[in-house]
């Protein structure tokens, strides 16, 4: 035999005793499995997925203020209509039983303000003040699910201040007895939704041609040309300071007030008749006014300014409020087709803001669950006026309205957000 040939044979007698005594790394039908993966008796826990913005924020609020009558360190007992928005808010988490904390929070707000003979404590009529109209909305409400009368003789004793009212010359109602001639854009988010609501309710349709003039009313006499934005009152006589005696309107565009006008024109909406007249002419108003409100967004940061129109001023700052309004009012406007589709995106891209830049998420109280945690919403313009109030001038300058306090978790600034919240489903 040849050399080469030995050499071979030797290589091949090699290879089949390896094959013998090596394991391939593709084992045969015939070979056993590997093991599998070892268990462990401590796995990492599944983490279930937060609530929504919504539920979380509520919870805090109730854990931070048991008494929404006594919300975020109220001294006394108050008929305020921003903890009253607070409590519909919270009550629109309910799971429709009526039996849930949220509903019962808001609740037992009512029924510390309603006495089992319908009076109202710290509700005095002859102060004919709009701001009172607005827990009214709840006492509907409670007043549909349980019957109770105390409930409707609360109801009626508002609608008695509407009737008797003092009005301008023109027929607009006054923000308060002691503003005369007044009227503020805050006022449309205090009085027509519960017009409407009410000639709902009862059937009294007189409320929803009301409703639909009041809000027109003050649109025509507030509305700058140019800007399509509203000014944040306006007076018939021009008597006060801040009052210009060619127009009557005060000299600023105040973030807070257009977003009260704007979230009173889209709830009115909900218990407008479809083929009530003035239907158009408020959606027209949602569309204008939603439109001029893009112009003024900070474009970088998706939020609005204190004062619209002076985002680049000293002074100025990005206010949790008016930005809370506008999100609720963009996304439930789109939801309902009353403007486009694409406002539903600006409106998620601002709430995503408003987490970023106002949120603050503090700590876990108890076992770690969102139920536990306390929120802080911050960048919250305090209370707002014009006239004499709180010992000085409110002038309705770009100064006034940029020199009040920011303060953190008001009530005009949660509930906006758990509303915007809800209607964006996060």
């Amino acid at each position: 035999m040849r050399l080469s040939e030995l050499f071979a044979a030797a290589v091949h007698m090699v290879a089949l005793i390896q094959s013998q005594i090596s394991p391939s790394n593709e084992p045969s039908p015939s070979s056993t499995p590997s093991p599998p993966s070892p268990t462990y008796e401590s796995q990492p826990p599944s983490l279930s997925p937060p609530s929504p913005w919504s539920v979380r924020m509520a919870n805090s609020i109730m854990i931070q203020s048991p008494d929404l009558v006594l919300y975020n360190g109220a001294s006394k007992v108050k008929f305020k209509y921003d903890f009253a928005m607070l409590g519909i808010a919270i009550c629109k988490l309910d799971d429709g039983s009526k039996s849930s904390k949220y509903y019962q929070y808001a609740k037992d707000f009512i029924d510390e303000l309603v006495m089992s003979d319908g009076t109202m404590v710290a509700y005095d009529m002859d102060k004919y003040n709009l701001d009172y109209v607005q827990p009214a909305k709840l006492l509907i409400l409670l007043y549909q699910d349980t019957g109770e009368p105390q409930y409707l003789s609360a109801i009626e004793t508002i609608v008695e201040q509407l009737e008797d009212q003092p009005r301008t010359e023109s027929g607009g109602l006054f923000h308060k007895l002691r503003y005369p001639y007044q009227m503020w854009l805050d006022g449309i988010y205090m009085s027509p939704p519960f017009m409407a609501q009410y000639a709902q309710a009862f059937g009294e349709e007189k409320w929803y041609d009301e409703a639909v003039f009041q809000i027109t009313h003050i649109y025509d006499n507030t509305r700058d040309v140019d800007t399509g934005l509203l000014y944040h009152a306006w007076q018939e006589t021009r008597e006060e300071e801040w009052s210009d005696p060619i127009t009557g309107r005060s000299p600023n565009f105040w973030g807070r007030a257009v977003g009260w006008f704007l979230m009173g024109v889209v709830d009115t909406l909900d218990f407008l008749p479809e083929d009530h007249e003035g239907r158009d002419e408020l959606v027209v108003i949602l569309q204008d006014t939603t439109q001029a409100l893009m112009k003024v967004r900070d474009l970088e940061q998706h939020l609005w300014y204190q004062v619209l129109d002076k985002g680049d001023r000293e002074g100025n700052y990005l206010e949790a409020s008016a930005s809370a309004m506008f999100t609720y009012v963009f996304a439930k406007a789109s939801k309902r087709r009353y403007i486009g589709t694409e406002y539903f995106d600006y409106a998620m891209k601002s709430f995503d803001a408003m987490l970023d830049q106002f949120l603050v998420v503090e700590k876990d109280m108890g076992d770690g669950g969102d139920d536990d945690e306390l929120i802080t919403l911050k960048n919250v313009a305090s209370g707002i006026g014009l006239g004499f109030g709180g010992g000085m001038y409110r002038d309705g300058s770009f100064e006034y309205y940029t020199g009040v306090e920011i303060v953190d978790n008001d009530a005009k600034g949660v509930g906006p957000f758990i509303l915007a919240a809800i209607e964006l489903g996060r």
